[in-house]
């Protein structure tokens, strides 16, 4: 499994709050087979609406870290909202607060979504508005993120930090990985022998 103790690149400023999954990817991408090309549809319907959404802005083309507000990915669970952001470029998010499952499922998915304050969001979205290309990381071990010459704290359950530090994070594949184990224990379990 692949450890993820750092994302590095540039940021993206979009610090509104209650920002819900069908804002993120509508409904109408919910019945895709794959999660593939999800990516160019993020924020779609928000996009059309304000030609000037970061998400438009050239340049923010190719951030790899979200700075967003309160409440971040609220509404319907639908694990196509972090699977968009992730085939958009997304690989850290950093936000006042997230809904429950949408924390989840970016985490599972290996995107740190990691917390700060409002003050240090607004710092940040500031900076990075005033200088686009400024190069960001967010360190889980120290559990800061620098962009530039401003550093602030972020915050995340340890066990998350350490599932993603660690690289256990990704619990399918290890699942997968121990597939002759998940048999031999299910040979084991008399309620699991309905196939004979």
């Amino acid at each position: 499994m692949q450890k993820i103790d750092s994302i590095r690149g540039r940021a993206i400023p979009l610090v509104l709050d209650d920002i819900d999954t069908d804002r993120i990817i509508p409904a109408r991408y919910l019945r895709c087979v794959t999660f593939d090309g999800l990516g160019q549809y993020a924020f779609e319907d928000d996009r059309k609406q304000d030609p000037q959404h970061p998400f438009n802005d050239a340049r923010f083309q190719g951030a790899s870290i979200l700075i967003a507000g309160r409440n971040f990915g609220c509404g319907s669970s639908r694990e196509h909202a972090p699977q968009s952001l992730m085939r958009w470029g997304i690989k850290a998010i950093v936000a006042e607060s997230y809904a429950e499952i949408f924390f989840g499922n970016c985490n599972s998915l290996g995107i740190p979504a990691v917390r700060a304050s409002r003050e240090n969001l607004e710092k940040l979205a500031a900076a990075i508005r005033a200088e686009p290309t400024t190069d960001c990381v967010l360190d889980l071990n120290s559990l800061t993120l620098k962009c530039g010459t401003l550093t602030v704290p972020v915050e995340m359950p340890a066990a998350v930090k350490d599932s993603l530090v660690t690289g256990q994070w990704d619990f399918l594949g290890q699942l997968l990985d121990r597939a002759a184990d998940v048999d031999k224990t299910a040979k084991e379990i008399p309620y699991m022998q309905f196939a004979k």
